[in-house]
């Protein structure tokens, strides 16, 4: 076992998250690397400090820079606000260090091109946070669709809805402000990243997106609440996905369900810990979903728990990213979702707007 110093920049949310992650990964997986918590920076000197007594860091740094300089930190995981990745992955990138970026990779899709340029001019390791894709009862779900067990998958239908703006009394804050906190940057690449991931490429959209409560509290709204599109795959199946922030008793809408020659099967964020599978193999009187419960049988399952049904929760999701994490640095080999995939659901999201701005199809990029 060998010890590796992370630097985490950003205290909040994902901080404490990530934070936590790595400070568990190594009993969890028994990994050969083991994270050391070195240094936490923050929006000022003093947040840093409170984080650093919170979770355990040797150091608080002065800014990111600070952090990101550190010879002791021999990795960087991004957890601020969009509008700083590309300057702190460029710079942790230059000097030799692997990095973990929450998503979105940037604010727009000159940001995500750049980041992942600079992730291939350093041959460093590197990932984007997507967590969701990692439950066991995803990673199982992925199983499923590639061994075929539902046949030929012919349409896919994902959303990712919350209601953390549905009251329309909610004041105006940072997430009303500018394309990159709104709901297609910010609840849309999940579910994208889903839909990639269970069918592959998405190759055209066609989207509608809409401002709903165009003013807070008297203060303009510049972004989006909801929106929906409909996609073609790469496998020639259709997909339709839809994303909402003003979905009213929707708390972790993160769902999908795929319809296939064989079957069918249905999951929901919100009952994370559970498969819905339909097959057609059994006599006519005999069919249905069913319902599977996750447990050891299921991939990254084990190691948290022994007991089936127990289920895992959203941390666990993370220390399974810290784990894909430490062994792509460990090996050298590329690990999913490396950088490049929040590139290509940059592409997706960019093709959405300009569909939504000529009300046509429009294709996805390809780089």
């Amino acid at each position: 076992m060998k010890d590796i110093g992370i630097g985490i920049v950003g205290g909040g949310y994902m901080g404490k998250a990530h934070a936590v992650a790595f400070a568990a990964v190594g009993a969890v997986f028994n990994t050969a690397l083991r994270p050391k918590l070195e240094v936490v920076s923050a929006s000022s000197p003093e947040s840093a400090e409170r984080y650093r007594r919170a979770f355990g860091f040797n150091r608080a740094a002065r800014d990111w820079r600070d952090l990101v300089e550190d010879p002791k930190v021999e990795a960087v995981v991004i957890a601020t606000p969009q509008s700083l990745h590309r300057e702190i992955a460029e710079a942790a990138f230059a000097l030799g260090k692997p990095v973990l970026c929450e998503k979105p990779m940037g604010e727009t899709l000159a940001d995500a091109e750049a980041i992942v340029d600079a992730a291939k001019r350093s041959g460093c390791a590197n990932m984007i946070g997507f967590n969701y894709v990692r439950t066991p009862a995803t990673q199982y779900i992925r199983q499923l669709v590639s061994d075929g067990v539902i046949g030929d998958v012919t349409w896919f239908r994902g959303e990712h809805s919350e209601d953390f703006c549905a009251d329309p009394f909610t004041p105006a804050s940072w997430r009303t402000e500018g394309l990159a906190n709104g709901t297609m940057g910010d609840l849309a690449p999940h579910m994208i990243n889903a839909a990639r991931a269970l069918m592959g490429p998405i190759t055209e959209v066609m989207a509608d997106i809409q401002t709903v409560h165009k003013q807070r509290g008297g203060v303009e709204v510049t972004n989006d609440d909801q929106a929906q599109m409909m996609c073609k795959f790469a496998n020639g199946a259709d997909g339709h996905l839809f994303f909402s922030r003003i979905a009213t008793g929707r708390k972790m809408g993160y769902a999908y369900e795929l319809h296939g020659t064989k079957g069918a099967i249905r999951f929901d964020q919100e009952d994370q810990n559970a498969v819905w599978l339909y097959t057609t193999d059994a006599p006519e009187a005999q069919r249905g979903f069913r319902k599977i419960l996750t447990g050891p049988a299921h991939p990254d399952y084990e190691p948290f728990c022994q007991g089936p049904g127990h289920g895992t929760g959203y941390q666990d999701q993370i220390i399974i990213e810290a784990r894909d994490f430490l062994k792509a640095i460990e090996t050298g080999e590329p690990i999913y979702p490396a950088m490049e995939e929040g590139l290509e659901i940059h592409k997706v999201v960019a093709a959405a707007w300009a569909s939504n701005e000529t009300k046509r199809w429009q294709k996805v990029d390809a780089r």
